[in-house]
């Protein structure tokens, strides 16, 4: 029998490796492989640390580069397949005028969102918090943007004078054509800076609408209305200019009024002892009643059938009024029996003269 012999193949796979187009596709998936794998250890890694740390900027740094390293190292790999052999010197300026502008667009989009990010952390951190408004994230991340649309138009050799003088004039033309919507955008603006109205404040409208605001948009500010929980969206320009009741500020918490009657044979000493007495209790028990100012009576009217008072507590926010107003007229018309003490239903005496003699 013939004897078989091995044959190396190494001389065949070193020839093959150094094909132009093999090489360059090595250097492509090879840039695509290392960035997933940089995406999936390291920034995964770094992820879960960051949520272990009491730190929130590292949290905001991590988010805003995620999907980053991947792009900017595919690039390197298609930088480096540029060098492998001869390429036409049309299609190798195009590849690399695309990669300019994927490596400056990734890192204003990571800008976008560490902007975002950033603002929303501020801004829920400063005194009288605006809270994440929708207005003042966007505009933020429109200004990076636009900044890094500038950065690559002249890194591609285009004049953006022109341009800017072209938006001048345009924008004249778009702001009269828009003058609602440009309008509602100030005003949200203004509604913002005036920390006036934020979300999560409760909020009355001079219409009666009255309930939490929950964002300030470009266009409007949504209302999330009570008790019905309807999503209300009032223009920024309606807003800005009606009567506005703020119940969050400047602070939260709130006087409530009960109005009472009894009876004109009541002593009106012990009627007030068992009614501040009572309403304590309530403020204590009841969630939402915990205040450091104590329930208040006060007599105010000799009314037709009744000596009539009002019982005024404060609460802690606007919501905790209707529990704490229920709670009390349990709590008193139970105890005012218990007591004895009357409350009188309205009767009215009308004396007609000459009545006896019809």
């Amino acid at each position: 029998m013939d004897e078989i012999r091995w044959r190396p193949t190494f001389p065949v796979m070193t020839e093959f490796f150094q094909i132009e187009w093999v090489q360059r596709t090595i250097l492509i998936v090879g840039g695509v492989l290392v960035g997933l794998l940089l995406e999936r250890v390291v920034v995964t890694r770094a992820h879960r640390i960051a949520k272990k740390t009491r730190f929130k900027w590292d949290d905001l740094i991590v988010e805003s580069v995620r999907g980053v390293p991947t792009i900017w190292l595919t690039c390197a790999g298609i930088y480096l397949a540029l060098s492998v052999g001869t390429l036409d010197p049309l299609l190798a300026s195009t590849v690399l005028s695309v990669l300019t502008v994927v490596l400056i667009g990734s890192v204003a989009i990571a800008g976008m969102r560490a902007t975002g990010a950033a603002v929303e952390m501020l801004s829920g951190r400063a005194e009288g918090a605006i809270g994440s408004l929708t207005l003042v994230v966007n505009t933020a991340r429109l200004a990076v943007g636009v900044i890094g649309v500038f950065i690559i138009l002249q890194n591609l050799g285009i004049d953006i004078t022109p341009l800017i003088g072209a938006l001048g004039i345009g924008g004249l033309a778009v702001a009269l054509a828009l003058q609602d919507t440009l309008g509602n955008l100030f005003a949200g603006v203004q509604i913002i800076l005036s920390k006036q109205v934020r979300p999560q404040d409760y909020v009355r409208l001079d219409s009666g609408d009255e309930g939490w605001v929950t964002d300030v948009k470009s266009r409007n500010t949504t209302i999330l209305t009570f008790p019905d929980g309807n999503l209300l969206a009032v223009p920024n320009t309606l807003l800005a200019s009606s009567v506005v009741k703020n119940f969050s500020m400047p602070r939260k918490a709130l006087w409530v009024s009960v109005e009472v009657g009894v009876s004109y044979d009541s002593d009106l000493e012990h009627v007030e002892q068992v009614t501040l007495e009572v309403a304590g209790q309530v403020l204590a028990s009841v969630d939402g009643g915990g205040s450091v100012e104590d329930p208040v009576v006060r007599y105010h009217t000799f009314g037709d059938s009744s000596i009539n008072f009002e019982i005024r507590m404060q609460v802690r926010e606007f919501e905790s009024q209707g529990p704490v107003r229920h709670e009390l007229i349990k709590r008193l018309h139970e105890r005012f029996n218990d007591e004895g003490i009357e409350i009188p239903f309205p009767i009215r005496t009308v004396l007609m003269p000459g009545a006896d003699g019809a």
